[in-house]
């Protein structure tokens, strides 16, 4: 046994090793450092964006979303060279929500819905983000309910519906497409909700207007 063995152990060979794989450690943390940092700027100027739509500000929801869009641009070009980064899911997370908001804004305001590969973009951050926007819409819906236009709001149901149907066709496994099959649950929830609260209030609304103006016809005669 001893005969059989030959030490032939390299000191030198064996830290340059350990230094070639310390360097690319390090330059791997000080991505990642900078990549969490651009993808909190990220969910922050997209729920910006999206909070402006819903005070009414286009304007102001357009321009939180073009910083949106360049910061989640430099944020996949910093870590498109290291995949243990770039498929995480805090870059998930963040890509989502820019998603969430570039759909959004685009459905509300007559664009073309662009797909992930306009957007520069995985897929599955993108179906998250897609999912995110039902309950962005049910949000816009309730407050033209408050308005008393069931018009637009049964219209927003409509892309809810719309938007629901295509992810559920995404019949894949957690590990392939993680997230999607929980969104669409929870988009079918959001839906039935805001359909049974629209054909709620729009009843109540009507009889309401139909006993005024039942009550304004009374008044007419009596005078």
């Amino acid at each position: 046994m001893e005969e059989a063995i030959r030490l032939t152990f390299d000191p030198e060979k064996l830290k340059n090793i350990v230094e070639e794989v310390d360097k690319y450690l390090s330059e791997r943390d000080s991505i990642r450092e900078s990549a969490i940092k651009k993808a909190r700027d990220v969910i922050k100027f997209s729920g910006w964006a999206i909070t402006a739509v819903h005070k009414g500000d286009l304007n102001e929801a357009k321009s939180y979303l073009r910083r949106t869009e360049e910061v989640a641009k430099e944020l996949l070009n910093l870590v498109k060279n290291y995949p243990e980064i770039y498929y995480s899911g805090m870059i998930y997370n963040a890509i989502s929500e820019y998603v969430e908001a570039r759909v959004f804004i685009d459905i509300i305001t007559g664009s073309n819905i662009k797909g992930p590969g306009e957007l520069g973009v995985q897929p599955v951050p993108y179906l998250q983000g897609l999912g995110d926007v039902v309950g962005e819409l049910r949000r816009l819906a309730l407050e033209f309910i408050r308005k008393d236009n069931y018009d637009m709001a049964w219209k927003l149901l409509k892309v809810m519906e719309f938007i629901y149907f295509e992810l559920r066709k995404f019949d894949y496994p957690e590990a392939i497409a993680p997230g999607i099959r929980h969104k669409a649950d929870v988009a079918r929830r959001l839906i039935d909700d805001t359909k049974a609260l629209i054909i709620d209030l729009e009843k109540r609304h009507r009889l309401s207007k139909e006993i005024e103006t039942l009550l304004n016809n009374n008044c007419t005669r009596l005078k």
